[in-house]
């Protein structure tokens, strides 16, 4: 599972019949790859909540989207699977199916929203208007995968 993390001042998303808009906080591209899981989607969350990516009063990264009282946007973003290394189109081929895929995003935001980050969201699988306002900017990537590889290989 990937997400592309983006601290924002405010951040919105539009749809036939569907608007959502936070203030300051995160918007999250999430993104189900095949052999995800409900690990991966808790891992994720945990990660999304906890992350120290907010100034302190020195300006110092210190502080989590949990610890300044933020919101999350959650939009689903199957193109962050996209392999563009071959030809001109990208491949998506290691995107989860469309209903793995809802599942496991609706899980992701169920987490979150547990974790204690008000959580707004899109539309899976619609065409979407997405406004962000980047807040530095300060954007990461995380892969749930990474963090597999790694435990596989400590062992």
């Amino acid at each position: 599972m990937r997400a592309l993390l983006q601290r924002v001042k405010r951040g919105g998303v539009r749809t036939t019949g569907h608007t959502e808009a936070i203030a300051a906080g995160l918007v999250v591209l999430l993104g189900v790859g095949e052999g995800d899981s409900e690990q991966d989607a808790d891992f994720l969350a945990g990660k999304t909540a906890n992350l120290r990516i907010f100034s302190n009063a020195e300006g110092k990264f210190d502080k989590s989207v949990l610890d300044v009282k933020g919101e999350a946007l959650v939009i689903s973003q199957f193109t962050l699977y996209g392999d563009a290394s071959a030809g001109r189109r990208p491949d998506f081929t290691k995107a989860a199916k469309p209903a793995e895929a809802e599942r496991l995003y609706l899980y992701y935001v169920k987490a979150l929203g547990a974790l204690g980050v008000p959580v707004k969201t899109g539309v899976f699988g619609a065409e979407m208007e997405v406004e962000i306002i980047n807040d530095g900017p300060v954007t990461l990537w995380l892969d749930s995968r990474r963090k597999r590889d790694t435990e596989s290989r400590s062992v």
